[in-house]
């Protein structure tokens, strides 16, 4: 991991005051943490653990935009700003960045693993920064080997990246290769897409997750009108499980909300819904690890799509402050 590990920087941002706290922001709070020697998180506190995947090799393997790289760094700038108004018993570290330079995604996604591993090993809840959606198979090898069982998959897409892999994986492949490497572990495979557009998946793709037991609520079905119903399908969903990885594609997101993507969506869905089914699903207490994948800062016109990523962060912590403390991961 240590060639591909990149320690945290600084964050930098607006000062309003160094001495009143109540007017601290984020960067003025946040801690580094080096995962070459990482200290074991404080029980009884919520322990948010930021790590960057500074990679799109996958993206231009899958012949999208390329630009998704600079994603964490976009990211955290706009996190950087938020008022620190989180309760004394939350605290947000940094763990820097997972970096692939020379093309070697399986290499990176290895390295991530380990990273994610080290992350949960010592207590943190980690929050992932994409970086290509190929962050999705590093980050379920970090569970699956911190927690030594393959946790269900809710991934908000408009893709549903079943794609077969051709020699090499790509940002398009992931959730079959988790699908083989459940198969090989004798673990069970839950997946659950939200979000996919009829336009952007052959029917090919449904017919793999039909026969694998992917289960799927499409982008049409998510509306105002109907956004109860699909709540309540997700809860019904995670009734039986015991532990959800969560993860985000911001390609599911209408372009007119998330223009700096590498897939754009005309008819992504709206951010405020998306929102709402976040906040249901980190109610239930079963969240243990949480990515935002492909904000790609060259196509983000005004910072737009980092932003929205980072009011999701902003209120993802919020969520995870009102669980009772036993509740969170």
């Amino acid at each position: 991991m240590q060639s591909r590990y990149q320690p945290s920087s600084p964050w930098k941002g607006r000062v309003d005051s160094t001495s009143d706290t109540s007017a601290f922001r984020w960067h003025q709070v946040i801690r580094p943490i080096n995962l070459t020697a990482p200290h074991s998180a404080i029980k009884g506190r919520i322990n948010i653990c930021f790590l960057g995947f500074c990679c799109d090799e996958g993206v231009k393997r899958n012949l999208g935009r390329p630009g998704a790289s600079k994603g964490p760094a976009s990211i955290r700038k706009e996190m950087a700003n938020w008022p620190a108004n989180h309760q004394p018993h939350v605290q947000l570290f940094d763990a820097g960045d997972i970096t692939c330079r020379d093309n070697n995604l399986e290499e990176a996604q290895k390295a991530l693993a380990i990273a994610v591993r080290t992350i949960l090993d010592h207590g943190y809840f980690p929050i992932l920064l994409g970086g290509g959606h190929e962050i999705a198979l590093g980050h379920f090898n970090g569970i699956l080997q911190a927690k030594e069982m393959a946790p269900a998959i809710i991934n908000f897409d408009a893709h549903l990246d079943l794609r077969p892999v051709r020699d090499k994986g790509s940002s398009g492949t992931m959730f079959n290769q988790i699908y083989q490497l459940c198969l090989a572990h004798n673990k069970p495979y839950n997946y659950l897409c939200i979000g996919p557009q009829t336009y952007a998946n052959t029917p090919s793709l449904f017919n793999m997750a039909d026969a694998i037991g992917a289960e799927y609520i499409l982008a049409k079905e998510v509306k105002p009108s109907t956004i109860q119903q699909v709540e309540n399908q997700i809860q019904n969903y995670l009734i039986d499980k015991s532990m959800v990885y969560l993860t985000l594609c911001t390609d599911v997101l209408s372009a007119a909300h998330a223009p700096g993507v590498s897939a754009v969506q005309p008819f992504g869905l709206e951010p405020d819904l998306v929102l709402q089914l976040i906040k249901s699903i980190i109610t239930t207490g079963k969240v243990c690890s949480i990515d935002f994948a492909e904000v790609s800062p060259r196509f983000d016109a005004d910072n737009r799509t980092a932003k929205l990523i980072a009011v999701y962060i902003y209120a993802v912590i919020n969520s995870l402050i009102d669980l009772p403390l036993n509740q969170s991961h």
